[in-house]
């Protein structure tokens, strides 16, 4: 009998190789920091920290349109809670049982976010702050970032924290940063700290000098022409906000880089008139082609909140165009696709995140301290 070699599958072998690579690639994440990031918001923090090498466990936020944004691009589970509710035992149940650990977040001020509104106190301002340096003095992780608003090292609870991080033994760095610096396309400045239990820790070089910053046009300039009120024929992000007659009037006599006080004398509205009115002059502006754009905000989709005019056409930038700003991808999902776009829900999800190039800043930062101190 002639003896037939088989050439076939062999399913064990094939299920060995399975478990093997499955093996590698826990064992690699397992090496690469494990990240907890607090008041994730919709992932830009954690997106650009992953896209710096870093093993992004979990997100948590009380906004429940943060889940799709957040595990679909992320890729990470996402925990809808109020984090005024969070144990620091449930946080830590979200690492893994060895590795490096890095707890991340942008805590809120209270009246300017979507946990709470209308409070006066310090103390109520602020208590998420609070919040995250109680958790953070519990967990004792390796490393603790956190990015906010510039006004907040002026402010008590600021240096309550500090003072927390440093009883809990943590050497820190915190500065106020042009993100343009670092290749965002906005004139925002944002407060960045970085604290370790490991030794001396801080903020990568800029990456951009002032005559290399990203431009509008470098971002958005080659996005197809939309009318107000339109939406791109292939993304359905690339949505813009309708204009009334009045407005519609206004911007088309609007200059890219000029102010309201540009119009005639009838277009004006009568903040305008008013003392408080004469100090806003970006207000109903357009962006300008060749700088950076202003900073964007939960309400960039409104001609009249701001300088979110686009260049030369005659409408507010679309959400894609502004989450371009943001510098999230392109192929950034915020919406499910059989989901329907709704400006406003949307922009704030844009507005409220942390530039995806300032997170990955962030997190080269402590990828290239963590393998300092290896």
């Amino acid at each position: 009998m002639v003896g037939v070699i088989s050439i076939g599958r062999n399913p064990r072998s094939e299920a060995e190789s399975s478990t093997s690579v499955r093996e590698m690639v826990a064992a690699t994440e397992l090496s690469r920091p494990a990240t907890v990031d607090l008041f994730c918001g919709a992932g830009g923090l954690s997106y650009g920290m992953k896209r710096a090498g870093m093993n992004i466990v979990a997100g948590i936020d009380v906004d429940p349109a943060c889940r799709h944004p957040f595990e679909i691009n992320v890729e990470a589970p996402f925990h809808e809670r109020d984090l005024t509710e969070v144990s620091a035992s449930f946080v830590a149940s979200l690492f893994p049982e060895t590795g490096s650990r890095v707890l991340a977040g942008c805590a809120p001020c209270q009246p300017f976010s979507t946990y709470t509104q209308g409070q006066d106190t310090e103390k109520e301002q602020w208590s998420l702050l609070d919040k995250f340096g109680e958790l953070t003095a519990e967990l004792q992780p390796d490393i603790v970032t956190m990015e906010n608003v510039p006004r907040l090292t002026a402010r008590p609870v600021f240096e309550t924290f500090l003072s927390a991080l440093r009883e809990s033994g943590y050497r820190y760095t915190h500065r106020i940063v042009r993100c343009a610096s670092y290749g965002v396309p906005q004139t925002r400045s944002r407060l960045v700290l970085l604290a370790s239990r490991l030794g001396d820790i801080n903020l990568v070089a800029p990456t951009h000098s002032d005559g290399s910053v990203a431009t509008v046009r470098d971002t958005i300039g080659h996005l197809e022409s939309i009318p107000a009120g339109g939406t791109g024929g292939s993304d359905p992000l690339h949505k813009a906000s309708g204009l009334s007659e009045k407005n519609l009037k206004r911007i088309r006599a609007a200059k890219a880089g000029g102010t309201w006080r540009d119009w005639e004398e009838s277009l004006r509205a009568p903040c305008h008139n008013r003392p408080s009115g004469r100090s806003y002059p970006g207000v109903y502006g357009r962006m300008e082609w060749d700088r950076p754009g202003p900073t964007i905000t939960t309400q960039f989709h409104g001609f009249g909140n701001g300088r979110f005019g686009h260049p030369d056409q005659d409408r507010a930038i679309s959400l894609r165009e502004g989450a371009l700003l943001q510098t999230f991808p392109a192929s950034y999902s915020f919406v499910p696709d059989d989901g329907t776009v709704h400006i406003a829900p949307v922009a704030r999800l844009i507005g409220n995140a942390v530039p995806v190039k300032l997170g990955e800043a962030i997190g080269r930062s402590i990828v290239d301290h963590l393998e300092e101190m290896a």
